[in-house]
């Protein structure tokens, strides 16, 4: 199995942030962003984390059996999943259970998704495309 499994996290917003924003605005626009790609608006992502395919499964098979291992094994079965706001907790409590057992390695890309997690946690308008890409 060759190749990668990239993380990718919004990394640009097209509207012009304004920390006075009252929160029904804020949410207006964070409904724009979830409904731009209808409206021709495109996301700019950056890979933010890297991963070889081939470490792929036994990463994914360190989480516990349930519903995060069944999130992150979407990536070998459709090419790409998204991460929002509704896997955050989900994917921390699993990754953070599964550290103990990991390889190093696996527990560096365990906590770099844990700090992603976070950012999309503080900021609802983020989120992460994770694709697997063949060589």
């Amino acid at each position: 199995m060759s190749g990668r499994v990239i993380f990718s996290q919004l990394s640009r917003k097209f509207v012009d942030e304004n920390e006075n924003t009252p929160d029904q605005a804020q949410q207006v626009v964070y409904y724009s962003l979830a409904i731009g790609h209808h409206l021709g608006i495109i996301d700019c992502l950056q890979a933010a984390l890297v991963c070889p395919l081939e470490a792929w499964p036994a990463w994914v098979a360190t989480l516990p059996a349930g519903e995060a291992q069944r999130k992150m094994t979407g990536v070998t079965r459709f090419g790409e999943i998204v991460v929002d706001q509704s896997h955050v907790t989900l994917l921390a409590t699993a990754l953070d259970a599964a550290l103990p057992q990991q390889t190093p390695q696996q527990q560096n890309w365990s906590r770099e998704l844990m700090r992603l997690l976070r950012t999309i946690q503080q900021e609802p308008a983020v989120y992460l495309m994770v694709r697997r890409q063949d060589d």
